[in-house]
């Protein structure tokens, strides 16, 4: 499994999954089926439209409006969708940002004005041959605007992450997390999970919020939020696996 390491804004190396090239091509083959559909459409369409009567004005009116959809779909998909297209939304992959920040216009701009490179002058073969090669599976367009394509699903599912053993040496840092439940701990993972994804710092932030109003505690001088939500996690699993080892013997 290759993984991409990023360092976020709040100094934190978090691993990513890369979409691999085969996640690449099938969201490019779904973007392209895509793409015959809605020609199909516009022939139906201009034929329903009668157009022997309308001529020319019909046909140009199709090939326009399909030649505008073709160029600036990716780029229009990427800013509104979250960094995704129909057909990466499908493969459930992604555009991210290699600094950990949500990609700007500029960085999904220079993705788009470099698919003439990647695709259009070289038939898909340049795109193909540097997302192979490359470490962080990037297209020309990716390394020109430091991005790269990750998955957006967990790597580690739920109810294999949320009861995880810890060191029997290990000392509490916050003995208030007896006050917390199973629940409690699983949403820390979901919101965990959503920042690994994301990068959104906000869900962090309320989250963290939230539970130091339950608990009545503030985090620790040398912590920052993500680190106090994963010490609480860790804090509970030592004291509820301390609890059954004392409740078994």
């Amino acid at each position: 499994m290759q993984t991409v390491t990023i360092h976020t804004s709040q100094n934190i190396d978090i691993d990513y999954e890369v979409a691999s090239l085969g996640d690449r091509i099938l969201a490019r083959l779904v973007d392209i089926a895509l793409f015959i559909i809605i020609m199909i459409m516009l022939v139906i369409i201009a034929i329903a439209s009668n157009y022997k009567t309308l001529g020319d004005v019909v046909i140009g009116l199709v090939i326009g409006t399909y030649f505008t959809l073709y160029v600036f779909y990716d780029l229009a998909c990427e800013i509104f969708l979250n960094g995704q297209s129909i057909g990466k939304r499908v493969m459930k992959i992604k555009v991210v940002s290699l600094d950990g920040a949500q990609p700007s216009i500029g960085q999904y701009l220079l993705r788009w004005l470099f698919r003439i490179v990647d695709f259009s002058l070289t038939s898909d073969l340049c795109a193909l041959i540097t997302v192979a090669v490359s470490d962080k599976k990037q297209r020309v367009g990716d390394i020109v605007a430091n991005t790269t394509l990750i998955k957006t699903e967990p790597r580690t599912q739920m109810d294999q992450v949320a009861f995880a053993p810890v060191d029997q040496s290990y000392e509490p840092v916050y003995k208030e997390a007896t006050q917390l439940n199973d629940r409690d701990i699983e949403l820390m993972h979901e919101v965990i999970n959503t920042y690994m994804q994301t990068g959104n710092t906000t869900v962090v932030y309320n989250m963290a919020a939230k539970v130091k109003e339950h608990l009545s505690v503030e985090t620790k001088p040398f912590m920052d939020d993500l680190q106090f939500l994963q010490t609480l996690i860790k804090d509970y699993n030592h004291i509820v696996a301390t609890s059954n080892s004392n409740f078994s013997a």
